[in-house]
């Protein structure tokens, strides 16, 4: 019998690809509401960079689930 792998790690060498594109994800969702916020309200606040921050992180943890 073969070892087996452990902790839900995946096997294969796509982890670097996928985070990449999860972190280029996050900025693009990122830009696009900062895009909007600079339209709609002509400028930024604290709020706006907090939204930032959560939409950012919240498209990479949706790619890096979806993802495979």
């Amino acid at each position: 019998m073969g070892a087996r792998r452990g902790g839900g790690a995946a096997p294969g060498g796509h982890g670097p690809v996928r985070y990449a594109l999860a972190a280029l994800a996050g900025l693009a969702a990122a830009w696009l509401l900062l895009r909007h916020c600079v339209r709609r309200f002509g400028g930024v606040t604290g709020d706006v960079f907090g939204a930032l921050e959560e939409t950012a992180a919240t498209a990479v943890l949706v790619v890096l689930v979806l993802g495979g």
